[in-house]
């Protein structure tokens, strides 16, 4: 598994009973985490003066119960990266904090002059990490209010007058047209949800429309790739499975690289294990040698 031990801003302190207690820069969560089904809960104070909890409903969503004062939007740091945070539905906050393994690739792979695409780009951190890289990003996803925090969070790392083109756009409908165009990226990155909705109401299922995201993808991939990612939270599809999707569909066996799929996750504080969160599958090109 792979695992950030550079976040100084984000800490999982402890899990158990379902639930995980986090620490985003000065501000302390509980949310709900259906790995976390042990016993032993720590006696970190912070289970009982947390900022917020949030609690699940019967019938789907759920609630957040803020026991102190919880601020509107408030900022954490990743190296060179700054992210706006908000209490979301839906227990979120707009950062995946185990995505930092990935932005770190990110950063050690592109290079000013490279063009990178950034599909299902939610709040763009990984948007970000490209452009303080110095690629060239196109960020695409279907939800307005998600680009806009994607703007602050790029306007928070000093990249939002960096060369980005910031589309609200149904993923699969955007590559056919680059294809038709003939655009081509130097590096892809994608994060899709099991299920989703376009702009215009199109339906994602990931299961029926991943294989031919990825074989379109292919074809806008430039004849020198350097990186390509894809994200998957989906229980169910093994790294095997994924593996072989992103070798056969996106490269055809045909470009020379390194592929590679784990897990990635975040290190609890105060348990000997680390919690997953989801696969990432890497290829990287054999020119720029090795990365883990």
């Amino acid at each position: 598994m792979r695992f950030s031990v550079d976040f100084s801003d984000y800490e999982l302190i402890d899990a158990a009973e379902g639930q995980k207690l986090e620490r985003w820069g000065d501000i302390y969560l509980i949310r709900p985490e259906p790995q976390a089904f042990w016993t032993n809960k720590s006696d970190n104070p912070y289970w009982n003066n947390a900022h917020a909890v949030y609690h699940r409903s019967n019938s789907g969503g759920g609630y957040w119960e803020q026991l102190k004062k919880v601020p509107d939007v408030w900022r954490i740091s990743y190296k060179n990266l700054t992210f706006n945070l908000k209490p979301m539905g839906f227990k979120h906050t707009g950062l995946f904090p185990e995505q930092a393994v990935n932005w770190d690739l990110i950063a050690k792979t592109l290079k000013p002059g490279d063009k990178a695409l950034n599909l299902f780009a939610y709040t763009g951190a990984a948007t970000v990490a490209a452009l303080k890289a110095g690629a060239t990003v196109t960020h695409v996803d279907a939800s307005k209010g998600m680009t806009l925090w994607a703007k602050e969070n790029a306007k928070q790392s000093g990249v939002i007058d960096a060369p980005v083109r910031w589309l609200v756009d149904d993923c699969v409908k955007f590559v056919a047209r680059e294809i038709r165009r003939g655009n081509k990226y130097d590096a892809i990155i994608m994060d899709p949800p099991s299920y989703g909705r376009g702009p215009l109401g199109e339906i994602w299922k990931l299961e029926e429309k991943l294989p031919e995201l990825l074989k379109m993808c292919g074809e806008i991939l430039s004849n020198t790739p350097k990186l390509f990612i894809l994200n998957t939270y989906t229980a169910g599809i093994s790294p095997e499975i994924l593996n072989y999707l992103v070798t056969n569909l996106v490269f055809n066996n045909k470009n020379k690289g390194k592929i590679f799929t784990d897990e990635i996750g975040v290190k609890i504080t105060e348990k000997p294990i680390c919690m997953p969160c989801g696969n990432s599958t890497v290829w990287i090109s054999e020119s720029l040698g090795e990365h883990n």
